[in-house]
């Protein structure tokens, strides 16, 4: 990975028919990062089959196929460059997918481009996806208006401002500010405005899809916050000893620090850090590290075990208060149910012990105080027991510790971040 740009980690988002794929195609295309025989390839397939115009997004539906049957597309697809970024692009073809890849935390995106059709506008999934990338912690976002070569009239500049102010009113309400906020005619299809400007829409006077991306900030790491790093595994290293690895989400990490494992219960000192293979007197968030800790042996700590210093123990919650948004449930969910929750390293089964009240993503004002039962759809503050210790924390304090997936069946049933924590004594 090139070091000199610094990396940025890129959802897109929207309605299943509003052109996420074809925007991807289209910008990794233009950005030359897929050749332009493989769109033929694919537009010639396309046309043989009856869906001309769908090129692009088979691009990115072909890929695994492709790299199946052995034809080298570079895995590039899921990366590329700006002017200033390196972009990793966490596809999210599905609602589930996208949740999935949201929560399992290295690909906490930094930024999501959210594709609405200009002829459609607002559909029920891109109000989905808008709460949904707000409550994961997605505090960028650009609104990609697709298709403008499919307005009527074509083009149409008003149809764009209508769109935009419908959209607008969706940010403003789910709690995004203006400054975190952009906008952009395109057609996907055409690649107007994607990565190059041209010249059907003379009345847009702003960036392109990819000035869009540039424009972003980048997100600070947080190390004013007290460390915390999740065990993702434990080692036992001829040698050296007891070496766990995980990924630094807040903080520092030093050499010779003195560190608590919550919620085993172990502590120690660190005496090496490792990365890449190389030794490191030092390790920042973001940084997937192994580190040797004198005092802890293999079996004192396990994977779902967080690392903090004595000063500022990880909390283990005996119970929490939670958000959670219902994304997709066979029945409903009641008092007495116990999914299985996923938050950082930890996979947990929690049991739901009372249903506060729901609120209406539309508006956020509560809906129903202590509802019996909640179901699909349904936004809902809930208080939860873990069945056995688990650490979480407060959203507000370590975001990163306190955003977690509910999953049931095989499936995402939910997604949420932690309000509140009694702590275990």
């Amino acid at each position: 990975m090139p070091a000199e740009k610094p990396h940025m980690n890129l959802v897109f988002i929207g309605h299943v028919d509003h052109g996420k794929s074809t925007s991807v195609g289209r910008v990794l295309l233009d950005t030359g990062h897929i050749e332009a025989h493989v769109i033929e390839k694919f537009r010639k397939e396309a046309e043989s089959k009856g869906k001309a115009t769908f090129e692009f997004a088979w691009v990115m539906d072909n890929l695994k196929e492709e790299r199946e049957r052995g034809v080298t597309i570079d895995v590039a697809h899921k990366k590329f460059m700006s002017n200033k970024f390196y972009f990793t692009i966490i596809d999210a073809p599905g609602h589930r997918d996208f949740v999935k890849n949201m929560i399992t935390g290295t690909s906490q995106a930094d930024a999501a481009v959210l594709v609405v059709a200009a002829p459609e506008g607002i559909m029920a999934q891109t109000k989905e996806h808008v709460f949904l990338a707000k409550t994961l912690g997605v505090n960028q976002i650009i609104i990609n208006v697709n298709k403008m070569d499919a307005t009527k009239p074509q083009w149409a500049e008003q149809r764009f401002n209508d769109v935009r102010t419908e959209v607008g009113k969706l940010l403003k309400m789910v709690g995004y500010k203006d400054e975190n906020v952009q906008f952009v005619p395109t057609s996907g299809y055409t690649g107007e405005n994607v990565v190059k400007k041209q010249t059907n829409m003379p009345w847009w006077k702003g960036p392109t899809l990819l000035e869009c991306l540039d424009n972003l900030s980048l997100p600070q790491k947080p190390t004013e916050l007290a460390l915390r790093l999740p065990v993702q595994d434990v080692y036992t290293i001829t040698g050296i000893g007891t070496v766990p690895v995980g990924r630094i989400e807040t903080g520092v990490l030093k050499v010779g620090d003195t560190i608590f494992f919550s919620p085993s219960g172990a502590t120690g000192e660190v005496k090496t850090i490792e990365m890449h293979h190389e030794q490191m007197q030092r390790a920042e968030p973001g940084d997937n590290i192994g580190f040797n800790v004198r005092g802890v042996a293999k079996n004192d700590i396990k994977r779902g075990d967080v690392a903090g210093p004595s000063s500022s123990k990880p909390s283990v919650a005996k119970t929490f208060t939670a958000q959670i948004a219902v994304l997709q449930h066979p029945s409903v969910i009641a008092i007495g149910y116990t999914p299985v929750f996923h938050l950082h390293t930890a996979q947990v089964a929690c049991t739901f012990e009372e249903i506060v009240k729901t609120i209406d993503p539309r508006t956020g004002q509560t809906k129903a105080e202590k509802p019996d039962f909640i179901k699909t759809g349904d936004i809902a503050i809930v208080k939860v027991r873990p069945t056995r210790p688990l650490v979480i924390e407060k959203v507000k304090e370590f975001p990163q510790l306190g955003r977690f997936a509910i999953r049931d069946m095989g499936t995402t049933v939910a997604a949420g971040m932690c309000l509140d924590i009694e702590k275990k004594e």
